[in-house]
């Protein structure tokens, strides 16, 4: 999976404008969030579907930097003062550290814009045709809006200091976490041409991981270091935040990560091609340390 982290960070630069734009400020800062050095588990998901169902990663790449831009996005937010205040992402200061809050929330609503244009670009429909551009980027809009990441951030502001119960958390870590990732897998099968029932295997593994990569995180909120993550642990208990940790304590989460990544694994067996790396991952974000 590691092998693709080069061909999506050089394809970011390929779409973000560039030129003497009165903007360039705003541009600053979207290249600013973009250019921190994430894992790209979204967009290497994309493209290792892609071939996995047949497809080349150089035609979904567009698709893979959609999804990139669609989380930097959601990034920039939640590190927001009114969102989670928090003033370093991957261990440098958040946006809004550095080009203040306005301008990181511009930068977030330029990535949304930004995400469809490349997806639904010129280049996208040649590699895919515009049947199935337009049926990605719908997918990506769905699991990323109101009724998705959005809405999830929504339900986990409403918990707030006060008491939730764990079927309320798992709802909102479905939306918040695990529905961008179901739409990076789903996009990848969809620029391939793939056909229903693997796009529904792809979206019950990244189901399986998503949901799995945001209880080690919750883990790790509470037993590692600001050192060892690259961003400040203990807000969750700091806000008050009903989590899987919180909720459920660490034994039971270390089971429930083992069950997810199960079912996960059980996804894949639908597909004909070679499924070892898409394995190993779900195997290492369940077992990751950062």
């Amino acid at each position: 999976m590691k092998n693709y982290i080069p061909a999506i960070e050089a394809a970011i630069e390929k779409y973000i404008p560039s030129g003497n734009y009165q903007e360039q400020h705003l541009l600053d800062s979207v290249r600013y969030s973009l250019n921190l050095k994430g894992k790209r588990v979204r967009p290497s998901l994309t493209l290792a579907f892609a071939e996995l169902c047949g497809g080349s990663a150089e035609a979904a790449m567009p698709f893979a930097i959609g999804v990139e831009m669609v989380h930097t996005y959601s990034l920039i937010h939640d590190d927001l003062p009114c969102m989670d205040d928090d003033d370093f992402r991957r261990g440098e200061p958040a946006n809004h550290k550095v080009y203040g809050e306005a301008t990181a929330l511009l930068a977030g609503d330029a990535l949304q814009s930004i995400a469809y244009a490349t997806m639904l670009s010129e280049e996208a429909i040649r590699s895919v045709g515009g049947e199935r551009a337009a049926r990605a980027a719908r997918v990506l809009a769905e699991k990323s809006g109101v009724l998705g990441m959005v809405g999830g951030q929504e339900i986990d502001l409403s918990l707030e200091h006060r008491e939730g119960d764990i079927d309320l958390v798992r709802l909102m870590e479905e939306k918040k976490t695990a529905n961008l990732i179901e739409a990076a897998c789903m996009m990848g099968c969809i620029a391939a041409g793939a056909d229903d029932e693997k796009i529904k295997a792809a979206e019950r593994y990244a189901h399986g991981i998503g949901l799995a990569f945001q209880i080690v995180d919750d883990i790790l909120d509470v037993t590692s270091t600001a050192e060892e993550l690259g961003k400040p642990i203990g807000s969750d208990a700091d806000n008050e935040k009903n989590t899987f940790m919180s909720l459920l304590g660490l034994d039971r989460c270390r089971e429930l990560v083992r069950e997810l990544t199960d079912e996960a694994l059980s996804a894949l067996d639908i597909f004909d091609g070679d499924t070892a790396d898409l394995k190993d991952f779900a195997v290492q974000l369940a077992n990751r340390k950062k």
